[in-house]
């Protein structure tokens, strides 16, 4: 997600705030929302994926158990 989609995500909302939305401009911030959305929640999952528990012995073991699917 880069600057210039975060900054209009908050230009919408701050419109939003002083009139109605348009049916346009609605249906850019729902799809500006669910790409930060999305985008935040694979930021997690790669820090998870690269988050180690080190026990007593030494072993490293990672926090998040990747399924098949992944």
């Amino acid at each position: 997600m880069t600057e210039d989609r975060i900054a209009r995500i908050n230009e919408l909302y701050h419109l939003s705030q002083k009139r109605a939305l348009t049916e346009e401009e609605k249906k850019e911030q729902a799809t500006l929302r669910k790409e930060y959305i999305d985008a935040y929640k694979q930021s997690l999952i790669n820090q998870l994926d690269h988050t180690f528990i080190v026990d007593e012995k030494g072993n490293k073991h990672p926090l998040r158990k990747k399924d098949a699917s992944n």
